[in-house]
């Protein structure tokens, strides 16, 4: 990629450990929440009530929200929601892996984002309308611990 290309943001792709990186637990029209925010606490000096300290707490981010058309139940992914959700908690919920990368016209990466243990929070399936010729979309949030950019 030349120096001066900027990346488009319909070419990236969502690797999850543990799925074979293809076909639809590869394929996803939109990935949002790669982001990082550190809570700020402010405390006011005692006794020199003009001195306001803005001190860093923790980083916190929001769910990595995705979201594709609906895919049949033998997708990893659909099994790992199964497998989280309808459970009634008697097993441990399974923290995974997960990679978004941007990529050129080539395919390759031109930023990468790794994402550390993150389960699935919430599963949900647009709804349905029997006048609109629109695919069935479904979309899945995962709440995580580290996000990391790379390349």
């Amino acid at each position: 990629m030349a120096d001066l290309e900027l990346p488009v943001v319909f070419h990236f792709a969502v690797s999850i450990a543990g799925a074979d990186g293809s076909g639809a637990d590869a394929a996803f029209r939109e990935a949002t929440g790669l982001e990082s925010e550190i809570e700020i606490e402010t405390v006011t000096e005692g006794g020199e009530n003009r001195f306001v300290h803005r001190l860093p707490k923790a980083v916190k981010h929001p769910n990595l929200v995705l979201k594709r058309g609906l895919t049949s139940t033998s997708s990893e992914l659909v099994k790992w929601c199964k497998a989280t959700f309808e459970n009634d908690f008697t097993a441990a919920i399974t923290p995974k892996s997960m990679v978004v990368s941007l990529r050129d016209a080539e395919g390759d990466p031109v930023a990468s984002w790794s994402i550390d243990r993150a389960y699935p929070v919430k599963w949900s399936v647009g709804g349905f309308d029997a006048m609109k010729n629109e695919i069935a979309v479904e979309t899945v949030e995962f709440a995580y611990n580290m996000l990391k950019r790379s390349v």
